[in-house]
């Protein structure tokens, strides 16, 4: 090799090495945020490599769907005690017993 092709190298080398660390640093970034996040990985020809679950990891989703389950069930009777709570404020003829009741105080009171 005579000294240009050298030089032609040395100058183009460390241009060629950002370019391949800037594609390994961004594989690597892309495959941690979907580790992070929970989507699955890609094997070698494209296809998707799921994590395996084991029997505690099965019961632990078994038992998440039931909790979920029994909270959905308490918010629903929640709301529905929260729709009556709401009508009984909202509701025009408990205030007219309000007014009703302390007429009637101020009556016993003005005959005593």
């Amino acid at each position: 090799m005579d000294a240009s092709k050298i030089e032609v190298i040395r100058t183009i080398f460390p241009f060629i090495a950002l370019i391949v660390s800037i594609g390994v640093a961004g594989w690597v970034a892309t495959t941690w945020l979907r580790i992070k996040n929970g989507y699955p990985l890609d094997g070698a020809w494209g296809q998707a490599v799921y994590p395996k679950t084991d029997k505690e990891a099965a019961q632990r989703i078994s038992l998440l769907t039931q909790e979920n389950a029994q909270l959905q069930a308490e918010l629903g009777a929640v709301k529905d005690r929260l729709v009556n709570v709401e009508r009984i404020v909202t509701d025009s003829s408990h205030q007219l017993t309000h007014e009703i009741e302390a007429l009637r105080d101020k009556r016993t009171k003005e005959v005593k």
